[in-house]
């Protein structure tokens, strides 16, 4: 009898405390990674409470749809660990309690200097026909059910637990059931253009992978500041499926042009940085509405203070004189946000620091402040450069406060990369 291969998955994460504020589901960015290497698409994550009939519903539905079913959390020893007992009994599979187990337990506490609660028997219930998984770092043992062909996994919540018991099925069972096949993945990160932009260029392109066998898939994810192209490839362990999805990587980057900044996965500070070592040039920067935003990205790599020389805050028009040399006639003339006192803030640190290239960010970060001349989100950013005519550019952001900051910062790292690239 041929073995059912594994090609879709879903994850349920069991927990009343991953649906409030304070707790996150970061066991299923893991488990959709490895599951990723295999090969087999996830199809759904849910997160669901300490309730029977909930998980139940859910667990249901989940194997009405997938070869794979993961359930992470509720394995340990109190009454509101309900996964064991909802899947054996959602499954018609008896529970009963595995002697070694018991043991295993005992002798953990005791290594401890301890005795072990009765109540933590119940972490040795198994399903009938149920496979334990060995559990080194942890007293709740994982579960595997083969049932008619589906695979049902049940893991301990503690990441450190969870994530090797994963990795060695992965190694084992699990990647032996996936025909060799794998997911391949690609990334295209954006600046420069908007998302309708990016999917008028695109969409012609990527459409005609859809009709392929196999087909690539393409998501476009509009961020803050960027763009983001990500394609899938569910294809065999060969060279030809990696070279097939890098070829249409390819043809996207070649279409969009120099509004890539990314194909690696580095961000747009990691990418200025390089430039910036790469060119043996340093770079400072005096910000206002920013406060100081640009300078921290670029510092948040480590090396930096190969480039970045430092700058200035300067958040009031008497500091845009003192620290950036921009003389007041000009700000009352022009205003301070404004393209004139923009290049002046530029040309006025980089010579103040000696750095090779100068930046000056001002604007108008809301929510209040604007005029209907100069809006919320009016922000404008100039790169000075020695010898060279200053760029400058007025640009009108969308979002609230710390939306209009970050962008305005990501704008100011784009000029710059595009400086540096000749562009």
């Amino acid at each position: 009898m041929s073995v059912r291969p594994l090609a879709t998955a879903e994850i349920v994460a069991v927990g009343t405390e991953l649906l409030g504020t304070t707790r996150l589901d970061t066991n299923s960015l893991f488990l959709a990674g490895r599951l990723g290497d295999l090969g087999i698409e996830l199809r759904a994550k849910s997160v669901v409470a300490d309730d029977r009939g909930r998980l139940r519903d859910v667990f249901l539905a989940a194997m009405s749809r997938s070869d794979l079913v993961v359930l992470t959390g509720g394995l340990g020893p109190t009454d509101d660990d309900l996964t064991r007992e909802v899947v054996a009994g959602a499954l018609e599979r008896p529970l009963s309690e595995d002697a070694a187990i018991v043991e295993h337990i005992r002798a953990r506490f005791e290594r401890r200097g301890l005795r072990m609660p009765d109540v933590n028997r119940r972490q040795a219930m198994v399903p009938a026909g149920a496979t334990v998984l060995d559990n080194p770092n942890g007293t709740a043992p994982g579960l595997l059910i083969d049932h008619g062909g589906q695979i049902v996994v049940l893991l301990p919540g503690p990441p450190r637990e969870l994530k090797p018991m994963f990795d060695r099925l992965c190694d084992g069972i699990l990647g032996d059931r996936t025909k060799g096949w794998r997911i391949y993945r690609q990334s295209i990160f954006v600046a420069g253009r908007g998302e309708s932009h990016v999917e008028e260029i695109a969409q012609p392109i990527y459409s005609r992978w859809t009709k392929e066998t196999p087909p690539i898939e393409t998501t476009i994810l509009a961020v803050p500041g960027q763009v983001e192209l990500h394609l899938t490839l569910r294809g065999t362990r060969s060279a030809e499926s990696e070279c097939r999805l890098v070829a249409a990587r390819d043809e996207l980057v070649a279409a969009l042009r120099n509004d890539v900044f990314s194909i690696d996965g580095r961000s747009m500070e990691e990418v200025v940085g390089s430039l910036l070592r790469e060119r043996r040039m340093t770079i400072s920067a005096a910000e206002s509405c920013t406060g100081g935003l640009f300078l921290t990205r670029l510092t948040d790599i480590a090396g930096s203070s190969d480039y970045v020389i430092g700058g200035a805050i300067a958040y009031s028009n008497s500091l845009k004189s003192a620290f950036a040399d921009v003389p007041s006639d000009l700000i009352d003339r022009y205003g301070a946000v404004s393209e004139p006192v923009a290049v002046a803030m530029a040309d006025g640190i980089r010579q103040r620091t000696g750095a090779s290239l100068g930046i000056g960010i001002t604007g108008v970060a809301g929510p209040g402040g604007g005029s209907p001349d100069k809006p919320v989100g009016t922000v404008v950013i100039a790169l000075s450069a020695d010898g060279q005519a200053a760029r400058v550019r007025t640009f009108s952001l969308i979002g609230g406060r710390q939306q209009v900051r970050f962008q305005a910062a990501q704008t100011a790292l784009d000029m710059v990369r595009r400086h540096l690239s000749g562009y």
